[in-house]
């Protein structure tokens, strides 16, 4: 353990063999993994328009509510580049090729690639998506880039991932849990192991985080102060349609993730609460007056941030997207 204060640079460091020792049990190799190819229907099959039917068929049953969100997801998946080069671009994390952080974040990647590529091949497939509307939201989406406000800090860009990894979970865990009820078992499925994926891609960043916490506890905790009180955006908050202005199509996609309840402010608080429990804010020692503070106001939070959730309607108010026929 690094005793004296530490830089970030020297925290990275410290962690190097901590990352290396993860990688097996957060990540997968690419011996062990689904591929959607073993999701869904198989073109070289006798069988293959037969099964195209079938989606078809259980996908016209979905609501348009949901479709949307569906469609809002796989976009976010597939700004993919724009994930990566930002994890690439944070600063005092060593950058050479064979370093345990550059080997996590190529195959972190590699792992998500496979989201995009599964969702996007379904909704084609559907029939009910105008995808060159869809595609041109995603080309848009990484072209405009986001600003998370983590300052390429590694210690604010963990507590992002943290967060964002485990919405995007309960995000595709919901989608799936409707989708059954509606009656499509395969969109369920797929979307349960996309889910299944950000999981365990949660946890490493929890584990990060963590670990952080025993070198550096001061710094980690004004960090993560600093992030809830900026507030933790979604990736695609500047997701848009061809010939709307930008901002205005991610409002009305989560106005739809909360009326159908996929993420709401209350799922907002509750994720805040777990990461104060899961990092054991009451207890990190090693502050000074201003990490106490943090402390402070990070463990109050989530109860002064479920009064105002309680209080929030969802908007009734349905959008008409460019990307449903």
């Amino acid at each position: 353990m690094i005793t004296a204060i530490a830089s970030r640079v020297e925290v990275m460091k410290w962690m190097e063999s901590f990352v290396q020792e993860k990688m097996t049990e957060f990540l997968k190799s690419v011996e062990d993994s689904w591929q959607p190819a073993d999701l869904l229907p198989d073109a070289r099959m006798e069988n293959f328009f037969e099964e195209i039917k079938n989606l078809q068929e259980r996908a016209r049953d979905l609501s348009y509510d949901l479709l949307a969100v569906l469609v809002g997801d796989t976009i976010t998946e597939e700004a993919l580049p724009t994930y990566e080069s930002w994890l690439m671009s944070i600063k005092d994390v060593p950058s050479n090729e064979d370093s345990p952080w550059m080997k996590w974040n190529r195959a972190w990647t590699a792992e998500e690639n496979r989201h995009g590529d599964l969702l996007n091949k379904y909704l084609y497939l559907t029939g009910r998506i105008n995808m060159r509307e869809m595609e041109a939201s995603t080309q848009y989406l990484i072209a405009d880039g986001f600003d998370l406000q983590t300052d390429n800090d590694p210690y604010r860009a963990f507590v992002y991932t943290s967060f964002q990894e485990t919405a995007t979970n309960l995000s595709h865990r919901r989608v799936a849990q409707i989708a059954k009820k509606q009656g499509d078992g395969m969109l369920a499925k797929l979307c349960g192991y996309v889910a299944s994926d950000e999981a365990r891609h949660a946890k490493a960043y929890k584990a990060f985080v963590g670990k952080i916490f025993e070198a550096d506890p001061n710094e980690m905790m004004l960090a993560f102060e600093d992030m809830m009180r900026k507030k933790i955006v979604m990736p695609a908050h500047y997701m848009r349609e061809l010939g709307v202005d930008m901002g205005k199509t991610f409002g009305h996609f989560t106005d739809a993730a909360q009326r159908i309840n996929v993420y709401t402010a209350l799922d907002y608080t509750d994720i805040l609460r777990d990461l104060v429990k899961e990092w054991k804010l009451e207890t990190v020692s090693g502050l000074n007056d201003a990490g106490e503070r943090a402390r402070d106001y990070l463990v109050a939070l989530p109860d002064r941030l479920k009064r105002v959730a309680e209080r929030m309607r969802a908007p009734q108010l349905e959008y008409k997207f460019r990307w449903i026929d």
